[in-house]
């Protein structure tokens, strides 16, 4: 029997695990600590991030957006010259409030509604957190609204065509997270660029015993053909580089440690634009109606052959010796792939299934090139250029909703290796 589920903390939105059964074997595919309480100090493991994913420079910002202005007060929290996720207390560090019927969700549609509830009972979640002006140092009173969904084989789309075979490899279920935004103060721009900071690793369940577990040999493909220049903080320059002048990063089914860089991967990948998602990114808020559905394709089940308009996987990351595999999509334009370069087995705890104590600061948690960090957003700080001016700028005003999913698709690619 093969099945999966996870597990949901309204802290932080952290997904603190993903049971997955295989083969007559348990695993946990994301990395963490044991306990819940754990995530408080554990940073960024398996949590959103906001009001802005990555790296912002430190200090003021006038910002623009069709004619709407605003500034932005980015305050320091990784160095003096960085402000990392949104700030000293960001989205991650926030306890987010779960919906239900006494409270419903404002920002998705009847439609969406209607199409979440005819999902088996206890397959999805919406949480609210709203962040108020100022927050961080970010213009405006913020809403946000999050739904977290659970689809799986036996959910066929009601769209679904008579007939469609089935995927030759078996899948197990999708995890779809959809994040919406809307500015409660008017005449406001600011920026949002939200993201899940989960990591994966598919073999760690199989571990035995206290030795450091590793993502090397996962096989890795990314649909970029760019990567962001990145200043020596970590900053983005705005400037891409070629992939194909970066062996280390033409991810096509390559072994993660094949060309590693010393210091592992912490890489923000832009994605091909053919390749990219047709579902946008933020609607008029004139034309979000009762009737409008964004939802209908991204919570297809994987099985259903008619994708509509998502992308077909931007990212697929597996493993031979677990016979895991994930397939993940997003309209976001990027991804951001983080190996746990800077982590350090001194410092946090490693889960009892993982071959860990489960103790933190016990010296056995997860080092460097641990994980595979998949982080779906829009690029760092896309504000800063003019480039981007009134396009896909990741600014937000008050005229618009803010709409983002990923998915991620749980599959079984292969019996395990002996």
């Amino acid at each position: 029997m093969s099945e999966f589920q996870p597990i949901i903390l309204p802290y932080g939105l952290t997904i603190h695990r993903v049971l997955v059964q295989s083969d007559g074997r348990t695993h946990d595919i994301v990395i963490g600590p044991e306990s819940p309480t754990d995530h408080v100090t554990q940073k960024y493991t398996n949590t959103i991030v906001g009001r802005y994913a990555n790296r912002i420079p430190v200090g003021t910002h006038i910002l623009e957006r069709k004619g709407i202005n605003s500034q932005l007060h980015a305050l320091s929290n990784e160095s003096p010259e960085v402000s990392l996720h949104g700030g000293p207390i960001g989205f991650d560090s926030l306890p987010w409030t779960l919906l239900s019927l006494e409270s419903p969700p404002e920002l998705f549609s009847t439609a969406e509604l209607a199409r979440l509830r005819a999902l088996p009972t206890s397959s999805y979640s919406i949480f609210r957190l709203e962040s108020p002006a100022g927050d961080q140092g970010f213009p405006g009173s913020l809403k946000i609204e999050v739904c977290i969904a659970i689809i799986g084989p036996e959910n066929p789309s009601t769209d679904k065509a008579d007939g469609d075979d089935p995927e030759p490899e078996p899948y197990l279920g999708s995890i779809t997270i959809v994040y919406r935004a809307k500015l409660e103060t008017s005449g406001t721009v600011t920026p949002v660029n939200l993201t899940q900071h989960w990591g994966f690793n598919l073999d760690a369940s199989l571990q035995d015993g206290p030795e450091p577990v590793s993502v090397k040999d996962h096989e890795l493909t990314i649909k970029a053909d760019h990567i962001a220049e990145l200043a020596p903080n970590s900053l983005g320059t705005g400037s891409f580089i070629a992939v194909s002048t970066l062996p280390a990063h033409a991810h096509t089914s390559k072994r993660i440690g094949h060309n590693m860089p010393s210091s592992g991967y912490d890489d923000y990948y832009l994605l091909r634009e053919n390749a990219r998602s047709s579902i946008p990114t933020r609607i008029p808020l004139t034309s979000f109606l009762a009737e409008t559905d964004l939802l209908k394709d991204v919570l297809r089940a994987s099985d259903d052959k008619e994708r509509g308009s998502r992308p077909d996987p931007l990212v697929i990351l597996s493993s031979k010796k677990s016979g895991l595999a994930l397939e993940l999509d997003s309209n976001q334009n990027g991804v951001m792939f983080y190996s746990n370069a800077m982590g350090n087995m001194a410092k946090g705890a490693r889960k009892i299934i993982h071959g860990g104590s489960g103790i933190s600061g016990n010296g056995d948690a997860y080092g460097p090139q641990t994980a595979v960090f998949l982080e779906f957003h829009h690029p760092l700080a896309a504000f800063l250029y003019p480039e981007n001016k009134d396009a896909e700028d990741t600014l937000l005003t008050s005229d618009e909703l803010y709409n983002n999913y990923v998915r991620c698709d749980i599959k079984i690619k292969s019996s395990a290796a002996a």
